[in-house]
């Protein structure tokens, strides 16, 4: 997802979305321990995202 996406949502659906996407690189990484994946960049997307969604918290904790 974008930036300009996660500045919309509220804190709430900010905090879910965290939720969810920790989860998901959970499962990609316990499955990745198992077999190999197919597409590995997906761990990477998804840690990105979480970055980036924790930088927007952190922006609107700030201002």
């Amino acid at each position: 997802m974008k930036v300009e996406d996660f500045r919309k949502m509220t804190d709430e659906e900010r905090a879910k979305k965290t939720r969810e996407l920790r989860e998901e690189l959970g499962n990609l990484a316990f499955q990745h321990k198992l077999r190999p994946l197919e597409d590995t960049s997906r761990m990477k997307k998804i840690k990105k995202d979480i970055a980036r969604l924790l930088t927007v918290a952190r922006e609107k904790s700030a201002s």
